[in-house]
């Protein structure tokens, strides 16, 4: 018989990897929860109208269609059938669709529900996302994403906020990282005073790849894209900007002096700055004029942040957007969101070892089975222990004590708790740590007043 398998780029996830991924996701709630954020959840499939040509149309041909239930070829002639053209049979038979993200399903919310909801709104939403990608290490075709986003206010506190949150995770975490942040009106402004404002998307990848390539390849990359050798030499000082973050931004108010544009994005990241230096703050906050992920949907603030121990791409990101909910008939909510990438956090966890040892939630106490008598008297007493919080099972049949012992190990469970007849008797039980070895001979509270 052939053995049973699951689908290209999806995961099954063991005990172990589902107490570590709960543990993130618990992390990450907790920390939304105590800005204010409430959690919302969507269905798993949308309707196609919904999704289709929000994610351009790369991202159209990434979803996942569902086709209609019944007869799903019933609307379509023998024509069409023979045509075997795959787009039109994929309009006809299908209404529904796996989501591609969280954010287009969170925008037909906010429409849908405008008036139960009040502004501004903090939502926070950790469910499983899927694309039609092809699979490779490190992407999947069903993954989770962790967003928070608050909508229907313009105040700069919301990103300042948005900055201390993803610093309380990652310190909750213990992973050391760097929140880098950018501003799209810059940018803009970036471009314009050079006279190309048209190029911003080809200036910012040629400029984002300055680490990698060096700044003559750099350059010769923006000469391939088009720019003038006079629009190369105005940005020198900007691709080679150095110094602290307030030092930076003085330079780009002379350099950019005639932008409107992006005078305004540099008081927003003032202003950032000014909020921002009256809180402590694990992490280092840096302003990277390469950072340009998003740029035809993000309109202000840009945010990555990049583990420092570790070599993986960004493991949190987001920005200000100006019209989340326009595609629905619902024009000026702007808003600002992060995503969390669970996945990744996992693995710089995995590879750092820095999960706390109660954040697998394994069983803390094995009773030993020795028989219907044992058992019987066992049965109210471990309910005890149980009620007193602690993790507990009772091996569910008398077999040798070599195998319940090893199925302790296998579980990693720390203490085993021995009850013969003279412990019976005595009215103790007798507990064995597994790591030490060690046995006492305690009563029930002690036992709970020592595990709980």
């Amino acid at each position: 018989m052939q053995k049973p398998s699951i689908p290209k780029g999806t995961r099954d996830f063991s005990p172990e990897e589902m107490a570590k991924r709960n543990y993130i996701f618990n992390t990450i709630r907790e920390v939304y929860h105590l800005y204010g954020f409430q959690q919302i959840e969507t269905p798993a499939m949308e309707n196609l109208s919904t999704l289709m040509g929000k994610y351009g149309e790369e991202g159209d041909k990434l979803l996942f269609k569902i086709l209609n239930s019944g007869d799903c070829l019933s609307g379509m002639t023998d024509e069409e059938l023979l045509e075997r053209n795959a787009v039109k049979f994929g309009a006809k038979a299908c209404e529904k669709g796996l989501r591609y993200d969280l954010t287009v399903p969170f925008a037909r919310f906010v429409v849908q529900h405008r008036n139960e909801i009040t502004f501004p709104f903090k939502r926070y939403q950790i469910q499983p996302v899927w694309r039609a990608d092809r699979p490779q290490k490190g992407r999947y075709r069903e993954f989770y994403q962790c967003d928070g986003d608050v909508v229907g206010s313009d105040s700069l506190m919301n990103e300042v906020e948005l900055i201390q949150i993803m610093d309380e995770v990652f310190r909750r975490f213990g992973i050391r990282v760097c929140i880098k942040m950018n501003n799209r009106k810059i940018l803009s402004g970036i471009a314009e005073v050079i006279g190309e404002a048209d190029k911003i998307v080809d200036i910012t990848v040629a400029i984002d790849k300055l680490d990698k390539i060096g700044l003559e390849q750099v350059n010769e990359e923006l000469r391939s894209r088009g720019l003038s050798d006079e629009a190369i030499a105005r940005l020198q000082p900007i691709i080679l900007l150095t110094g602290t973050n307030r030092e930076k931004l003085a330079v780009l108010k002379e350099e950019l002096a005639q932008s409107e544009i992006a005078q305004k994005g540099i008081a927003e990241m003032e202003f950032i700055l000014d909020r921002i230096e009256q809180v402590p703050m694990n992490a280092e906050l840096e302003l990277d004029l390469t950072l340009a992920r998003g740029l035809n949907y993000y309109t202000g603030a840009i945010f990555e942040v990049k583990a420092l121990d570790v070599q993986i791409g960004s493991i949190t990101g987001g920005g200000r957007y100006d019209n989340l909910t326009g595609v629905f008939g619902l024009s000026g909510v702007s808003g600002v969101g992060i995503s969390f990438g669970a996945d990744r956090i996992f693995d710089v966890l995995n590879q750092l070892d820095l999960y706390p040892a109660d954040s697998l939630q394994t069983t803390q106490l094995l009773f030993v089975n020795f028989g219907a008598r044992e058992e019987a008297y066992l049965f109210p007493l471990i309910a005890k222990v149980r009620a007193a919080g602690i993790r507990t099972e009772l091996y569910p049949e008398a077999a040798k004590m070599k195998k319940q012992m090893s199925y302790a190990d296998t579980k990693k469970i720390p203490f085993v708790a021995l009850v013969g007849e003279n412990e019976i008797e005595a009215g103790k039980v007798n507990l064995k740590n597994m790591l030490t070895g060690e046995q006492n001979s305690v009563t029930v509270e002690e036992l709970i007043e020592q595990l709980g």
